[in-house]
């Protein structure tokens, strides 16, 4: 558990930079010239991503951060990630700032650092150490600036697949305390709970997601969300959450109409 005192996700998110900085530099070394699909990505673009990682243009950068894991060199694709992951950082998300998720798709652009991809679980243990100490930084930045609860699902699903679990991220969550943490939580516990209740929760990117593991967590969040709610007797985010957390719980459909359905319904009670 964080101390709520001391939480600072932009604090946390510039620590995390600097020692990516310090633990990627100098960037690993690659044996040999980038080999890569030649239609996607011409071969004056291949010696640029072998060159200075710095000099690496945004727009290309963003290129093989989305591109198919199989148009690359299987055993040279995670070097490659090794050495531009401080760049995908700052194009996930700004020091000081929150993440700017109008311009990536993050599950995906993440979910290529999984196992199937640039494996981060098998970089060395003070790279993969340093990169996600910087994920759990963006992931508490975005649950407590007030952002959609469907930006947040976008990273946590990103996370969950670069590193193998959705499990540990959601108790991450958990964890996160004082009054910004504790509004993000609702937020998410209302949307995602609703979403949930409409078999309308998915996962777009990572294949091994299941969200009934998402449903289950907020049930364990009632307390939380019921002690938000008393301070915020307001609140009717807090109140719905609390809905959805209890019909989760007990299996059953959902209080609200599927928004579809709406249009459908008042032209019946017009009628």
């Amino acid at each position: 558990m964080l101390d709520p005192l001391g939480f600072d996700p932009y604090a946390m998110w510039r620590r995390a930079l600097a020692q990516v900085d310090d633990v990627f530099a100098p960037p690993p070394t690659l044996d040999r010239p980038v080999r890569g699909c030649t239609r996607c990505t011409p071969e004056s673009e291949l010696r640029v991503l072998g060159g200075d990682p710095s000099a690496v243009p945004d727009d290309l950068l963003g290129h093989f951060m989305r591109e198919v894991v199989d148009h690359w060199d299987a055993d040279q694709y995670p070097v490659l990630w090794r050495r531009l992951i401080p760049r995908a950082l700052r194009a996930w998300g700004t020091a000081g700032q929150s993440v700017d998720l109008a311009s990536v798709d993050l599950a995906l652009e993440l979910g290529r650092l999984g196992r199937d991809g640039a494996r981060l679980v098998d970089w060395p243990a003070p790279e993969r150490t340093a990169v996600e100490q910087a994920l759990r930084a963006l992931v508490a930045i975005a649950v407590a600036d007030g952002r959609s609860a469907g930006e947040v699902a976008e990273l946590v699903e990103g996370t969950a697949a670069a590193t193998g679990g959705l499990e540990p991220w959601l108790g991450y969550i958990a964890g996160l305390f004082g009054p910004e943490a504790d509004a993000g939580l609702v937020r998410l516990a209302v949307d995602w709970g609703t979403d949930l209740l409409w078999e309308d929760f998915r996962f777009s990117w990572w294949y091994d997601g299941d969200p009934r593991t998402v449903a289950d967590w907020l049930v364990t969040q009632h307390g939380r969300v019921e002690a938000f709610a008393i301070q915020h007797p307001r609140c009717k985010n807090a109140a719905d959450a609390l809905v959805a957390i209890a019909r989760l719980r007990e299996g059953r459909e959902s209080a609200w109409l599927y928004p579809c359905a709406l249009p459908e319904l008042i032209a019946v009670l017009t009628s």
